[in-house]
């Protein structure tokens, strides 16, 4: 009797505190009667990308272009009407207002007119894009200083002959008093801001592309995003925690790909006390094997090109030590193997791999000591704290790495959909793959929800402790360690890359997933594990970039599986043939999107060229899916389920109402 008559005080209790919200019954009316109305509204475009890799200016077109979904807006309403250069040079202006503005007044004679068609078609376009959410959520993407004229404007009826003069001289005093840009501005930042009602980042933000810290400044302003971690993020969340191993990472990836402007100069950190300590040390050792990647030779002279070289080394050898401690101190890690340094031969320059010995191109290590060659010199030790105490005092940095913490996590489920970064790791017969790395036997969704719990201790667990080192150690782990759910391989080969010729040590062995993930009955089952059930789910996956070229279909599994890592990265591009794949999933269906490679800004804001988009429909509905029938909608009904017991409890006088005095 005891529990029942708890379960009923706990039930009061409730209803007098939502009671508060809505004291009387016409309030609670009222919300019931706008929470079925927005129920019934279609369901909001979700956009989803995938290792982005820095590649910014990439990012930041298909975002403003949403995929060519802004597009599609233009050619619906203005095809048959407006020429295509002029719906070219519309789209651009909605892409990149400020700066095609600046163009325009340039070239265009009659500015006034010019600004009377563009501010009415654009106001078409938003009153477009805006027709399936409520007034309520649109007044909320309006900006502050124009909100209640875009409201008036949004909401013209130019059939009711008393308004029209109204509404005409509203955009007529806009451009006499020299603000109409400001207001086309505000415009297309609204459009751009209605079209995708959501953002999933699939992982890989960081390394390889030129300004990662750009793409993370745009996500921080987007208004409605989530982000799964890719191997790459979690590397910089680990830098971000001050972890030595995955500093030393990040500044070797960032070197191999001459790409340091993301840590000069996006986030501040002086690359000096390398620089000093490579000259100092490496200046007369052969640093042949570790040449950067130079693409534009004009920027570089010699010199330039050579110190590069003694930093790789330099911050390579202290990363063969480092990645050595962490494998040492952590035996769960299963990764002896990749113990290497005490393997080498100096005399006969040869390492022993896997019970083998390999000829090595590079025996020339000044700071390794044979008898114990993962100890730090006391010069890298002296370069690593200055390293550590730079990535931790970079505010920008730790701004970006907390909003990863904030937005994302290691997978997410969405509307039907499962979403994360590389995969959920398998043993060759198909079963979950059980892992004992800070829990017993744990795999599939139980690791994931474990392993993002060790991710967070990794940056917020108290400094100096065992948990706080744990945490450090797997996010290291999370980057590269063996069938990491985010690496997705046996072992990561960085030293066999740079010191041994013969390439049939490279090879990096795939998780089994990537042979499951082709069997329909096995993603069935993943999704079943994850909660997802029906015709509709999907699993969207990042990670393994997709061959186009080649021939590979980034639909996998009769549907069930879809790969959107199609080469954002330039590194990437000879070898996938595209520059990435991204899905729109609106109130239709599921839409593909492959894109060409982007020539660049400046390009198609002087040109009016788009990124060219190869666009497949990959599900459609059978009818339209309204918004009752997304996560939101679960949660909107059961806030009608609470409210209608409310209703019952005013009415029986269970509750009182509170009317205003």
């Amino acid at each position: 009797m005891k529990q029942p008559m708890r379960a009923e005080i706990t039930e009061h209790r409730y209803l007098q505190m939502l009671a508060r919200q809505y004291p009387t019954v016409q309030a609670a009316s009222t919300e019931i009667i706008n929470l079925q109305a927005i129920l019934n509204l279609p369901k909001g475009t979700e956009h989803f990308m995938s290792d982005l890799h820095g590649e910014y200016e990439a990012f930041l077109h298909i975002l403003n272009n949403a995929s060519g979904a802004v597009r599609e807006k233009v050619d619906i309403l203005f095809e048959n009407s407006v020429p295509k250069d002029a719906r070219d040079q519309l789209a651009t202006l909605i892409y990149y207002p400020e700066e095609k503005l600046e163009e325009v007044r340039g070239t265009v004679s009659d500015l006034t007119e010019w600004y009377k068609i563009t501010l009415n078609r654009l106001l078409e376009i938003c009153r477009l894009v805006s027709s399936k959410y409520t007034r309520s959520k649109v007044r909320k993407a309006l900006p502050k200083d124009y909100a209640y004229i875009i409201d008036e404007l949004l909401n013209t009826n130019y059939e009711i002959h008393n308004k029209k003069d109204y509404y005409e001289n509203i955009i007529s005093t806009m451009i006499d008093i020299d603000k109409a840009e400001d207001f086309i501005i505000a415009v297309c930042s609204v459009i751009k801001t209605l079209v995708v009602d959501h953002l999933h980042i699939v992982g890989d933000i960081f390394d390889r592309g030129p300004r990662a810290d750009i793409v993370m400044d745009s996500l921080m302003t987007h208004h409605s995003v989530d982000i799964q971690w890719g191997n790459h993020d979690v590397l910089w969340m680990g830098a971000a925690t001050g972890s030595r191993t995955c500093i030393a990472t990040v500044l070797v990836n960032s070197i191999t790909y001459n790409n340091l402007a993301v840590i000069e100069t996006g986030y501040g950190i002086s690359l000096r006390p390398l620089a000093l300590f490579a000259n100092e040390v490496y200046m007369d050792v052969d640093t042949a094997c570790f040449a950067t990647r130079v693409t534009d030779s004009t920027t570089y002279n010699a010199k330039d090109i050579e110190l590069g070289a003694r930093m790789h080394k330099a911050i390579s050898v202290i990363l063969f030590k480092l990645e050595g401690q962490t494998i040492l101190r952590n035996p769960e890690f299963g990764m002896d193997d990749r113990l290497l340094l005490d393997k080498i031969d100096y005399e006969k320059k040869t390492v022993k791999i896997g019970g083998k010995d390999y000829p090595l191109s590079d025996t020339d290590f000044p700071t390794v000591d044979p008898a114990d060659p993962y100890k730090l010199s006391d010069e890298e030790t002296e370069l690593m704290a200055q390293l550590k105490d730079a990535f931790l005092r970079s505010e920008k940095l730790q701004r970006h790495v907390k909003f990863l913490y904030s937005k994302g996590g290691l997978y997410k489920t969405y509307n039907g959909n499962l979403l994360f970064h590389g995969c959920i790791p398998m043993n060759p017969d198909g079963t979950d793959m059980k892992f004992n790395i800070g829990c017993k036997g744990l795999g599939g969704k139980a690791f994931l929800d474990h392993a993002e719990t060790v991710a967070r201790q990794g940056y917020y667990a108290k400094p100096d402790t065992l948990e706080k080192q744990f945490g450090k150690d797997f996010l290291w782990f999370l980057w590269c360690g063996r069938h990491s759910p985010l690496f997705g391989r046996d072992h990561i080969t960085t030293f066999e890359r740079r010191l041994v010729p013969d390439k049939s040590v490279w090879a990096e062995e795939k998780n089994p997933y990537y042979t499951y993930y082709e069997d329909p009955e096995v993603c069935i089952r993943l999704l079943r594990e994850f909660g997802l059930e029906g015709p509709h789910c999907h699993i969207i996956n990042g990670h393994v970039p997709v061959k186009s070229k080649d021939g590979e279909n980034p639909v996998k599994a009769g549907g069930r599986l879809i790969v959107i890592d199609g080469g954002f990265c330039r590194a990437y591009q000879p070898t996938t043939g595209i520059a990435g794949y991204t899905l729109i999933y609106n109130s239709w269906g599921i839409r593909i999107a492959s894109h060409e490679p982007f020539g660049g800004r400046k390009q198609a804001i002087k040109q009016n060229t788009d990124i060219i988009s190869t666009s497949v429909v990959f599900e459609r509905m059978e009818s339209r899916i309204k918004i009752a029938e997304t996560d939101t909608g679960v949660k909107l009904q059961q806030n009608v389920d609470d409210l209608r017991r409310l209703l019952r409890a005013f009415k029986m006088g269970e509750i009182t109402e509170e009317h205003e005095k």
